[in-house]
């Protein structure tokens, strides 16, 4: 598959296995860790997505982490993937909090999913 490659950080075996399916429709392929500290194999990434839902700690902490592990992968031609944190549309501090850390943006669950083909051509380099 020469489509873009995506990382999605979450546990909830619910949410990756739906974002498979949508990755499927984009012609990107996926790839899933259960934490941001677990390996994560080379890359490169062109996108990676962070389940603030799903993962303990605050917000700020795991898109630290997510930074870090990001800045260990096999870099892009044009520079590391976005990360796009998600989670509950209740939780606007969270995500918020995300945002203000590092996140290139913070979106709820919801629209992560209902406009998944939307997100992945607006954060995904072409190559």
């Amino acid at each position: 598959m020469t489509g873009p490659r995506i990382l999605v950080i979450s546990p909830d075996l619910m949410v990756t296995s739906r974002l498979a399916g949508l990755a499927g429709g984009c012609q990107a392929s996926l790839a899933t860790l259960r934490s941001p500290a677990a390996p994560a194999g080379a890359g490169p990434y062109d996108l990676v997505l962070l389940d603030l839902q799903g993962l303990p700690g605050d917000a700020a902490g795991l898109v630290h982490e997510t930074r870090r592990l990001i800045a260990g992968l096999q870099p892009l031609a044009g520079g590391e993937p976005a990360l796009i944190a998600f989670g509950p549309h209740v939780a606007k501090q969270r995500l918020e909090e995300a945002r203000a850390a590092g996140a290139d943006a913070a979106i709820s669950r919801g629209e992560l999913l209902g406009a998944f083909p939307d997100i992945v051509s607006r954060w995904c380099k072409p190559t």
